[in-house]
């Protein structure tokens, strides 16, 4: 060791430097594969970063169905507030909505500007059955996310053939068969006059109806017409309904249409038992302008709170719902049902979003899509949920009828399955 020119404490100190140089080493490998396993846990598709998520919607705020363009505001201000808030788990959501004036091309158009110019990851609540029948092959071929369709059509929920789209709102052909139920139930002896809108959506309704009365469909229906939806006025269809000598009047119609309907009716003295069809029974947007003294009794059901029912008053759902007017929407009117919808459903993509954590690719949103487990936005009805499986895409599956009284809607009955096949536990 002399010979070699190097004293012994050289040596040990050398031997004691080398092997902190190994333990260094080592802490850096597994810092730096702690480090890797971090990153490789954040997985991302187009329109995802660290701090944003690109969200894009689809909304009529021209033309004939610009009525329930107030639901894409309303998702507007709430994802405004979400960010206030700090965003979904860090990340700020960029909300892009686009106008289709009601037109099926026009939505093929904005949804090929929203999936391949702004790249966004997921098109959500994008309104109306024909714009969003226009829309479903492209996006389905796309693998992009169709999320929570505002449209009851029953062909969003069709997993097997459409992986990639996902309504909200209950099934219309079911909520015509629940009020076929009640026709036969409480007026056996009916003549029914339906008037539809000329689309899938109406169809569906038409079909509910039909199917739900079975074999004495054939016999109390004593007349049927539809409406298409770029008509200015349905006064002509609605004079058409009275010809048929019927006693009850089904209309399942938009808001605008809704409102030409029940002030028509009252101008030619046909008093008929109406049925109105849940999504245009909002007391702002429909019954005010008709007139409350023509909507008096008509029948519609319901599955999210109305704020103008008293019940709700002191209900927490109900006061977040004013605290968020209040604070992040002032310009909603608190009498349209509809703002109480799109701040329903803006809750729901956001507990979407909220359980992909850092996997925010198309295939995981999809997958928590399909995996909500007794969820509850604010003000659904009590003892209404949301649920959804790889192979049932409806979220919500129970409604209650209820019947316009004064200047409210009043519930009425228990809650009632919207789906073919699904008992509620209760």
């Amino acid at each position: 060791m002399q010979g070699s020119g190097m004293k012994q404490r050289d040596f040990i100190g050398l031997i004691d430097i080398t092997r902190r140089f190994a333990r260094f080493s080592s802490a850096l490998i597994l810092l730096t594969a702690s480090g890797s396993s971090a990153l490789a846990q954040k997985k991302y598709d187009p329109g995802v970063t660290d701090t944003e998520i690109k969200i894009g919607n689809i909304m009529p705020y021209s033309g004939p169905l610009s009525a329930y363009s107030v639901i894409g505001r309303t998702e507007a201000a709430y994802f405004r507030k979400i960010n206030a808030e700090g965003g979904i788990n860090g990340r700020r959501i960029i909300f892009i909505s686009y106008d289709d004036a009601s037109s099926p091309p026009k939505a093929v158009e904005q949804a090929r500007k929203l999936v391949e110019s702004d790249e966004v990851l997921l098109i959500f609540g994008p309104l109306g059955t024909a714009s969003n029948a226009a829309i479903q092959k492209y996006v389905n071929a796309k693998k992009v996310p169709q999320l929570f369709v505002q449209s009851g059509a029953t062909k969003w929920n069709d997993p097997l053939n459409f992986p990639w789209t996902i309504g909200w709102a209950p099934n219309y052909q079911n909520e015509a068969r629940i009020y076929a139920k009640y026709i036969l139930k409480e007026r056996p002896n009916a003549k029914i006059a339906i008037l539809y809108q000329n689309d899938d959506g109406g169809k569906d309704y038409l079909k509910g109806l039909r199917d739900g009365l079975g074999d004495r469909a054939a016999s109390m229906i004593v007349g049927e017409d539809a409406y298409d939806v770029f008509e200015t006025t349905i006064d002509s269809h609605v004079v058409k309904m009275k010809s048929f000598n019927a006693d009850v009047f089904v209309g399942f119609v938009s808001a605008k249409f809704a409102a030409q309907a029940i002030k028509k009716a009252a101008e030619i003295g046909w008093k008929p038992l109406h049925f109105l069809n849940s999504v245009s029974s909002s007391i702002g947007a429909v019954i005010k302008p008709a007139g409350f003294e023509n909507a008096q009794g008509i029948i519609s059901m319901a599955y999210l709170m109305d704020p103008l029912d008293a019940q709700w008053k002191d209900d927490p759902g109900m006061k977040a719902f004013d605290e968020f007017l209040a604070n992040d929407f002032r310009e909603g009117n608190r009498a349209d049902s509809l703002v109480v919808t799109g701040f329903n459903v803006a809750q729901t993509l956001v507990q979407v979003l909220k359980q992909c954590g850092d996997n925010l690719t198309r295939d995981n949103v999809m997958k928590e899509a399909a995996n909500l487990r007794n969820f509850r936005t604010t003000n659904l009805l009590p003892g209404i949920t949301i649920n959804t499986s790889p192979i049932d895409f409806a979220p919500i599956k129970e409604v209650q009828l209820r019947r316009f009284k004064g200047e409210t809607w009043e519930l009425f009955g228990p809650l009632l399955s919207s789906e073919i096949g699904h008992s509620p536990d209760r």
